[in-house]
């Protein structure tokens, strides 16, 4: 299992928008599950994705997208329009859940049991860094995450790079899920060729 936070600053927290974009930028929530799920005809099963947003109204509230569990979604905006607008006003969706845990217990409760990466450009990079089984990266928006919430962050984990280029949220996330990707293959050979000695 995989998992992505990403933590927006402006994402609007009530359902009164006639766009993404326009609702703080969820536009770019939308980006990255796309990223985090979406194959060629399939939904990964292994990724958890959590959207702490932080607009107003309401903030802050806490979106999470169980792969293992979500169906009935396409890949367009106008779906995921629908999907956030329906999630922001207590509307259930397989897969799909809503509440009002902050972005510090998030974190807590998750450092019990995967390591954590703060994407950074200036981080350790990851091509010299050992991924265990359930990472979770962290992922800010167009804004980036606040220093007071990196500084929290990094009591739990570490800064992570997969590049001195500073890429888009979502194409952080499609890079993460290649090399792990790559890693999931390289490891299912190598244990394939100690059962085949």
């Amino acid at each position: 299992m995989r998992q992505y936070v990403f933590y927006s600053r402006t994402g609007q927290t009530d359902s009164h928008f006639t766009s993404l974009y326009k609702a703080g930028r969820l536009d770019i929530v939308h980006e990255c599950i796309v990223a985090g799920f979406f194959q060629s005809h399939s939904i990964r099963k292994d990724v958890i994705f959590h959207a702490i947003l932080n607009g107003p109204p309401n903030p802050p509230l806490h979106i999470q997208i169980d792969g293992e569990t979500l169906y009935d979604v396409r890949t367009d905006q106008e779906t995921w329009t629908k999907l956030l607008k329906n999630t922001l006003e207590g509307r259930p969706h397989p897969g799909i859940t809503l509440n009002r845990i902050s972005y510090e217990a998030l974190i807590k409760t998750k450092a019990r049991e995967s390591a954590i990466y703060v994407l950074e450009e200036h981080g350790k990079n990851i091509n010299e860094t050992v991924i265990p089984e359930n990472p979770l990266f962290i992922v800010g928006d167009h804004i980036g995450l606040p220093k007071v919430t990196e500084k929290f962050t990094l009591r739990y984990g570490e800064k992570l790079s997969i590049g001195k280029q500073p890429y888009l949220a979502a194409q952080c996330i499609t890079i993460l899920n290649y090399l792990q990707d790559t890693r999931k293959t390289h490891i299912a050979g190598e244990n394939k060729e100690l059962f085949s000695q």
